[in-house]
Parts: C-alpha cells; structure tokens; sequence
C-alpha cells in the first residue's frame, strides 16, 4: 500500500513540474517576442515642438544648434518676469538648474520676487543674437532689456548676460547666469 501512495504523490509531483515546465517555456517565448518588438522599435526623443530643424542629442558631446535653442528658451524664462509670474518664474529657473546650485539660486531669487511682489514692474528683452561654446559650455545673449512700470516703458538698455552650463548624460542644467561685465578698454 505504502508503493502505490509513493508512486501516487510521485505521478503528481511529476505533472506539476512538466506543467511548470510548459509555463515556464511559453513565458520564456514570449520574453524573447518581446524583446524583438523592443529592438525593433524606433526611438524617438522630442526635445521642443518647435524647432525648426532636426537635432540629435548625444551622451558624448553637445551640439551647438541644441545650445543655442535652449540659450534662447531660457533666456526668454529668465528675463521676461511680471508680478503676476513670479511663482511660476522662479519654480521654472530653479528646476532646470543644477542639483549643487538649486539652493543658492532660489535663495536669490527669493529676494528678487519679496522686492517685485506687489509693484507693477516688468521687465522683457528683445533678443539681438546669441553666441554659445558647447565645448566650453556656454553662451551669451545680447538683446535690449525692457523695464516697464505699469503700461509705460521707463527703460531700454542693451544688456549682454552669460549663461554657464552643466551637461552630464542627455541633461543639461543651468549652473548660473547673470550679466556680463565688459572691461572698460585698454584694460588686458
């Protein structure tokens, strides 16, 4: 008796692994199915709606056009504020810089909106070029800077601003800006 009730268990043992088996292989088949479609799907990395030109981003290095297109973008975020968006003004700046300079940034830009808040002072530029190092990464901006108050212009200065950049993997992040400085001439 003891034969048949061993040979039983065993009989059931064995269908449990041949079923084990046989789920094992189709999900194993269909591991391989799907890692086909995967390789075989194009890849497609949309970095603005509007570009005018395709632009390729790479681990290794970054490309002038790209630079220069998100130069243009932030310099746009980064001097055209109003009272009514400076929340919105600030969040953006601080979540596209760098991790190290986040703190420090809004720090500063704390102060900026405290002194705004409640005034009817804006300010927008008219961008005039832009020049950028991808090798070095940075860029400059030149443009005419608009202060208005209220709906009446009280300034126009043509300004230049520097922007330096961190790029490690496929990001690239904002380590600081500001305006540049030019040496008065004759000075080295």
């Amino acid at each position: 008796m003891d034969i048949n009730l061993a040979h039983e268990s065993a009989q059931r043992t064995l269908k449990q692994r041949n079923m084990l088996a046989v789920v094992c292989a189709v999900l194993a088949v269909l591991l391989v199915f799907v890692f086909g479609i995967a390789n075989t799907k194009d890849r497609e990395v949309v970095l603005q709606p509007i570009l005018s030109s395709e632009m390729v981003v790479s681990s290794s290095s970054l490309t002038k056009e790209y630079l220069e297109a998100v130069t243009r973008d932030t310099a746009h975020l980064a001097l055209n504020r109003s009272p009514e968006s400076l929340d919105y003004w600030m969040d953006q700046l601080v979540a596209m810089a760098s991790p190290q300079r986040r703190g420090e940034l809004k720090r500063e830009l704390i102060g900026i909106v405290e002194d705004q808040r409640g005034s009817q002072v804006s300010q927008y530029i008219t961008i005039d070029w832009i020049r950028t190092d991808p090798e070095g990464l940075t860029s400059e901006v030149g443009g005419v800077l608009h202060t208005v108050v209220g709906s009446r212009e009280v300034r126009r200065e043509h300004k230049i601003f520097g922007f330096e950049w961190e790029y490690s993997g496929l990001s690239l992040q904002l380590k600081s800006f500001g305006v540049v400085q030019k040496k008065p001439e004759g000075e080295a």
